[in-house]
């Protein structure tokens, strides 16, 4: 199945596994209908149409029938996922490592601000709730923003592609049928981002003030010295294991090379935070 949209049948098995992947119970019948829905009215796909587009599936290997039922085959869904992430964005890989990023460094400034300082509980509780809150609304709302203008030009900027690439199919009546499908997939892909990026810069918010509320909890609620031990390894565990593993994974990165990025990046961070903070 190759990457570039060239013909019709290309947008028809793309659906087909997208919708797959969902796990949408599907037969030919009604990935009929929901094309139908993609063409907003139009009749711009035949059931010929559909039955080409997975044959071929069914020749590379990407789906079989099973019971008049169509189903994924563990490479249909690897293709599938990559399709889903590419035009629904599905999975907040950059809003999960900023909410534990942030987080992590907040409750650090917060808790090397109160040792520093000899803040007493009731105002380090305080400072600690305010400077989480602030830190967490600002990552929904600028990922809430900034993603959604993001994504709206990743998709005006992807339907040129497969219009320009679309273009080209010599017989008109197919080609008008593939913009025509093109042009109301993307509407419809549009809403869906827009419900993904919510949920996104919601994901981003949480996890922001749940990975710093945490150290700064047991922080201010422990017997000294164990709330700095304590807190410190959690601040470490959250950085240190889960977002390192989480950057690790994702990026394909040795996990030694994702600690040192992450270790420089955060004690910057912190240092240039108290820095300033103590100049005022």
């Amino acid at each position: 199945m190759s990457f570039e949209i060239q013909e019709l049948l290309d947008l028809i098995k793309i659906i087909t596994l997208v919708r797959l992947i969902d796990g949408e119970y599907l037969d030919k019948y009604s990935l009929k209908k929901q094309l139908d829905q993609y063409c907003a009215g139009y009749i711009c796909v035949d059931i010929k149409d559909v039955d080409e587009a997975l044959n071929e599936l069914n020749r590379e290997g990407l789906v079989v029938e099973q019971n008049n039922e169509l189903k994924p085959t563990e490479k249909g869904i690897q293709l599938g996922k990559e399709w889903r992430n590419l035009l629904l964005k599905r999975e907040p890989i950059l809003e999960i490592v900023a909410g534990l990023t942030d987080g992590s460094i907040t409750s650090l400034v917060v808790i090397l601000s109160t040792l520093l300082a000899g803040l007493t509980t009731s105002i380090a509780t305080f400072a600690a709730v305010l400077s989480l809150t602030s830190v967490a609304i600002t990552n929904f709302s600028s990922f809430l923003l900034g993603g959604r203008t993001e994504d709206v030009a990743d998709l005006l900027t992807l339907k040129n592609l497969m219009d320009y690439s679309l273009s080209d199919i010599p017989d008109k009546i197919e080609r008008e049928k593939s913009l025509r499908l093109v042009e109301h997939m993307f509407t419809l892909l549009n809403r869906e981002r827009g419900r993904t990026n919510l949920f996104s810069a919601l994901i981003s918010g949480i996890t922001t003030f749940i990975a710093g509320i945490i150290p700064i909890v047991a922080f201010l609620s422990l017997p000294k010295p164990f709330n700095l031990i304590t807190s410190l390894g959690i601040v470490i565990a959250i950085a240190g294991i889960f977002l390192v593993r989480y950057r690790s994974q994702r990026t394909k990165i040795h996990w030694g090379i994702t600690l040192i990025e992450t270790i420089v990046i955060i004690a910057v961070a912190v240092i240039a935070s108290l820095l300033i903070g103590h100049e005022f």
